[in-house]
């Protein structure tokens, strides 16, 4: 029994070695991190490039040059998670991304700018999703999706809290002085909370039969995990695209700037639904199986917004189940590693799957503006996004690793027997 006890104290499955503040300090700098660093600057963007007179396709390279920094950081990052856990990298992510913001606010001329927006890359890479998927990883298993579906649900309303925010601060502030309110919000919740909330010690990675302990190395040269890697960055660059290109392909149709808002935004909700719905989803499919199904469906409901012109109660309804796919496609990605791999290299190979997906995230916004045109319409880069979609699906099935793949979040660390 004592043994036993030992166990999981090292391994991270038992209550005691998990930190009580940590998922509701994350679920908060979530939101925070999200909602500052991320979701403010499509609101203020319109404001910058008036006041400022900069071209507006050189202020939105400079934020996708943070998302391409994010994803490059991202691996370097993940190493250091695996050794060291969270709390400095998350702390020291808080406080660059303070400076980024204040770099950004007070920036003269686009270089400083677009400086400004790369140094804002190593922040998101140290304090978005990546890290806070690994800390909860390895503290919470073997019940890490649980807490992954708590920190997204949170995640999910950083727009909904700070888009209106940043909003309401650009009626009666500068985009400068906006900047600086926020700044001022980052350091003051993120730190902190990063800080004293992630304290605990670091534990073993858990590791079981199931899943036998591999070089990192080895694993991220492996045809599973390149393929696993391709079928991600297809399908991320095609939802990506969608989700910028929905409120063109309605105006293209005729509804008005209003509905087509509603629309897009109606999406963020089926996006929570959709991630409680993750855990039932793992519990009755394999890795592989539910890979190829939610990026299948992806793909599917890509083309029903490309061939279904309305009405509008349907097109919304669609919205909804296309949010629903997008949440699950969150979660799907945070389990990938585990399902496959176990959890001892988590932050360095979740770092080397997102890389690809994130810049293609990035550069989706470019691309799928200047394919429209030459493609005859909005509705015809929906059909070419649907079949990027569902050529990752049919990737997704070469993606087992030979081993059981059914989730790693219901087997026991130390046996591999199922949890009760």
């Amino acid at each position: 029994m004592t043994n036993t006890l030992n166990s999981e104290a090292a391994t991270g499955t038992g209550d005691r070695s998990r930190p009580r503040a940590a998922l509701p300090a994350l679920c908060a700098t979530q939101i925070v991190s999200w909602g500052i660093i991320y979701y403010a600057f499509p609101v203020l963007n319109p404001q910058i490039t008036e006041a400022t007179g900069w071209p507006a396709g050189a202020t939105t390279a400079a934020f996708s040059l943070g998302l391409v920094v994010s994803a490059l950081a991202g691996i370097r990052v993940g190493r250091i998670l695996d050794r060291r856990g969270p709390r400095t990298v998350m702390t020291a992510g808080s406080v660059i991304g303070t400076v980024s913001l204040l770099l950004v606010a007070a920036a003269p001329n686009i270089p400083v700018f677009i400086a400004g927006w790369a140094l804002a890359g190593l922040a998101m890479a140290s304090t978005f999703y990546q890290p806070a998927f690994a800390a909860l990883t390895r503290w919470w298993a073997p019940d890490h999706v649980r807490a992954l579906t708590v920190v997204t649900l949170a995640g999910g309303l950083a727009s909904t809290v700070f888009a209106p925010l940043t909003a309401a601060l650009a009626d009666h502030l500068s985009w400068r002085h906006t900047y600086l309110v926020l700044a001022g919000i980052l350091a003051v919740v993120t730190i902190p909370a990063h800080a004293l909330a992630l304290r605990a010690p670091w534990p073993d990675a858990p590791t079981s039969p199931a899943h036998a302990t591999e070089d990192a190395t080895k694993v991220g040269r492996s045809r599973p995990f390149l393929l696993l890697a391709a079928a991600f960055t297809l399908s991320g660059f095609a939802m990506y695209a969608v989700v910028v290109a929905l409120v063109p392909l309605l105006l293209e149709r005729g509804y008005s700037t209003s509905q087509a808002a509603w629309a897009l935004g109606i999406g963020g909700a089926g996006q929570t639904l959709g991630r409680t719905l993750y855990a039932s989803l793992a519990r009755r499919t394999t890795a592989t199986a539910r890979t190829t199904i939610l990026i299948g469906l992806g793909g599917l409901t890509t083309a029903a917004f490309a061939a279904i012109p309305g009405p509008y109660a349907l097109l919304i309804a669609m919205s909804v189940v296309a949010g629903m796919v997008r949440g699950n496609l969150t979660l799907l990605q945070a389990t990938a590693i585990t399902d496959r791999w176990g959890a001892t290299h988590y932050g360095h190979l979740s770092g080397l799957l997102a890389a690809p997906a994130t810049s293609a995230a990035a550069l989706a916004p470019f691309a799928g503006a200047a394919l429209a045109a030459p493609l005859g319409g909005y509705s015809h880069l929906f059909i070419l996004l649907a079949v990027i979609s569902m050529t990752a699906a049919l990737t997704a099935p070469w993606t087992a690793t030979g081993g059981n793949h059914q989730s790693s979040s219901h087997l026991a660390p130390s046996t591999g027997k199922r949890c009760k």
